[in-house]
């Protein structure tokens, strides 16, 4: 979800969309919340009230630091679990109830190519999504992560074991939704609900203005173009996954 046009989106058609979709349980990444960087925590409560059940985030969590006792008390918004433990405020796992009384673990993960991440997240991977099927066998996790082969190789480790492994972080949506052998939903991205009138939210003459001279642009958040992006997954009990697909609902024309 990217700026003002994203929250508007989200705040505006959540409510109805999740009632069309007969949607037990929605996660919405907030990490671009706040003006295209980060997450605040008065943002963070909206959302929240507007109909998300989790927020995850990514490598922009720490840019607004009034979020850090919000990460430390609510269950509800995830920093990426493998920024590490003991020393760093918040969590990346988390188990909520969705709307059917049916408990669901969401994971946070942040990708290691391209990014500056403490921890590589197929070090941690595997004890977290144990920790999360000891208490349901439900489990979505959220992959923030840049490369395509980083996404890919995550979910097919992860396959008959995760629910869902569900890629974000690039703003653009892939078309590769689908179920995995095992019964792990996966797509590479899930997208950007944002304006796409852009070059990936931002403004376009500002981002091609910084790609021509190389000299630093304050970004501004576009707004023509807003659509909803993200995947629907259903699953069985059992926490198998039975369908996967990508979702796009223009907002704006």
């Amino acid at each position: 979800m990217f700026g003002p046009p994203g929250r508007r989106a989200v705040t505006s058609r959540l409510p109805e969309l999740r009632s069309e979709l007969e949607a037990d349980l929605c996660i919405v990444n907030g990490e671009n919340a706040a003006d295209g960087i980060g997450l605040t925590a008065k943002l963070a409560e909206k959302l929240l009230a507007a109909g998300a059940d989790v927020l995850t985030t990514g490598n922009h969590v720490w840019r607004h630091r009034d979020l850090v006792p919000l990460l430390e008390s609510s269950p509800r918004i995830l920093r990426p679990a493998n920024f590490g433990d003991r020393e760093i405020p918040g969590k990346g796992l988390t188990v909520v109830e969705a709307r059917d009384g049916s408990p669901v673990a969401v994971i946070n993960l942040q990708g290691a190519l391209f990014l500056q991440t403490p921890v590589h997240p197929f070090r941690v991977a595997d004890a977290l999504v144990a920790e999360a099927l000891a208490a349901t066998p439900v489990v979505f996790v959220d992959f923030h992560a840049e490369a395509t082969s980083e996404k890919v190789a995550l979910a097919t480790m992860l396959d008959g074991r995760a629910t869902a492994v569900v890629g974000t972080h690039t703003h653009v949506q892939t078309n590769d939704a689908r179920v995995l052998p095992g019964g792990t939903a996966a797509i590479t991205d899930a997208g950007m609900t944002g304006p796409h009138d852009s070059v990936i939210g931002v403004r376009a003459e500002l981002a091609i203005r910084r790609m021509r001279t190389g000299i630093p642009v304050r970004f501004h958040p576009a707004e023509g173009g807003v659509r909803i992006e993200g995947v629907v997954v259903e699953c069985g009990a059992d926490g198998r996954a039975t369908s996967c697909e990508a979702l796009r609902v223009p907002v704006d024309p």
